[in-house]
């Protein structure tokens, strides 16, 4: 399996003066991180994130699945570590949800609400469950999806790097096919666009660029 086009793109949106978001196109290696934290502690952190995506390659010979895990637990130990030692940006943490291709597989790693999507044959299917309060509520049967969307703390996550000196990683690997689109992306979409029209802007556009593009208008037109 090849891969046919890529693109990515961040915007601060309507709502906040800093964009916390990082992204990494490297392929056959991609990756989205929120950041979080106060002043500039979540911008800190998902650019170390993403750093490591582009810098770290000791894992380079591991099986895919194990790979995107050692990548991502190296991006935890250098923003927890970072965030030890320099005051300024300590509790700092970010999401990190990571795709790596290989052969006729996608391994995905994942840790809090930032999601991986796939599209295939007009169908999208989120392959991620979110690492946050709602989510769980929602998973126990004590929420219901539609409260979910509106629930006070929906905001708050369970899981993020850099929080912890260790962290845990969901991972696993899904079946590729011709024709497939992927996406990752921050809750900075998926709070503002609904499945159907992320589904909907990805199908009528001409290419990935023109998609993510018309993705980042969607959701400022929703309210950033």
């Amino acid at each position: 399996m090849r891969i046919a086009d890529s693109a990515g793109l961040t915007d601060a949106g309507r709502k906040r003066r800093r964009n916390e978001d990082s992204f990494v196109v490297e392929p056959p290696l991609f990756a989205v991180a929120d950041g979080m934290g106060g002043a500039q502690a979540g911008e800190v952190a998902s650019r170390l994130a993403a750093a490591v995506f582009r810098e770290f390659h000791e894992a380079d010979e591991l099986a895919p699945p194990e790979r995107v895990v050692a990548i991502i637990r190296e991006a935890n130990r250098r923003i927890h570590e970072r965030a030890r030692s320099d005051r300024e940006v300590s509790g700092m943490g970010t999401t990190i949800t990571a795709a790596l291709l290989a052969g006729d597989e996608v391994a995905i790693g994942h840790v809090g609400d930032s999601r991986a999507y796939v599209l295939r044959e007009g169908r999208l299917e989120q392959l991620t469950e979110d690492h946050s309060l709602v989510a769980d509520l929602v998973r126990s049967g004590r929420l219901s999806p539609a409260e979910a969307e509106t629930h006070p703390q929906r905001s708050v996550i369970t899981r993020a790097l850099g929080t912890d000196s260790e962290v845990d990683v969901d991972a696993f690997s899904v079946a590729a096919a011709p024709g497939d689109v992927f996406l990752l992306c921050s809750d900075g979409l998926t709070t503002m666009v609904e499945d159907d029209e992320i589904r909907d802007r990805i199908e009528e556009a001409k290419s990935l660029e023109q998609a993510v593009r018309a993705l980042v208008k969607s959701a400022n037109r929703h309210g950033g």
